[in-house]
């Protein structure tokens, strides 16, 4: 992790793990390093596959938001799908298509995440997971720290709600 940053201090340990772990995979994937992204994939493990996950779609989704504002169309999704393939695919030339659709899919609520990173398996679900927030955010202006720290903040934020 960038020695600058430092995460809200109210967080619980493993929210910050999430975010720390996210951020190192999600600078591997920016450089293109296979062994970085590798290494990055595996701290990801060690946490609550549930929580990280969750963490993942929340950025996911707010990316999706962002670059596109008039709204979603299937098409969109399937360009962002495509590029995110080409701009990867030439680094990373074992690349799972079906784990990265999953992804979309999985964090638009279009399929079940539980029954997708099963048949994916975990670190293929949450490789493809930091290969798709990596390329959508190629096109923001925003940090990516920004959108880690939303979607945590949201995730905390739900968990307090009392149901009726």
């Amino acid at each position: 992790m960038n020695p600058q940053q430092s995460w809200p201090t109210e967080w619980p340990k493993v929210a910050r793990d999430i975010a720390t772990a996210t951020a190192d995979a999600l600078a591997a994937v920016r450089a293109a390093n296979r062994d970085a992204l590798t290494e990055a994939v595996e701290e990801l493990r060690t946490l609550s596959f549930e929580q990280v996950t969750s963490v993942h779609a929340a950025i996911v989704r707010e990316l999706l938001e962002d670059t596109h504002p008039d709204g979603l169309s299937s098409e969109d999704v399937q360009d962002a799908l495509t590029a995110c393939a080409k701009s990867t695919i030439v680094w990373l030339p074992d690349l799972d298509v079906q784990a990265l659709a999953a992804v979309y899919t999985g964090a638009l609520g279009i399929t079940d995440l539980e029954d997708d990173s099963f048949r994916i398996g975990h670190g293929a679900y949450l490789r493809s997971a930091v290969l798709v927030i990596g390329s959508l955010s190629a096109v923001v202006k925003k940090p990516l720290t920004t959108y880690i720290t939303a979607a945590i903040g949201e995730i905390a934020r739900a968990q307090t709600i009392e149901m009726p």
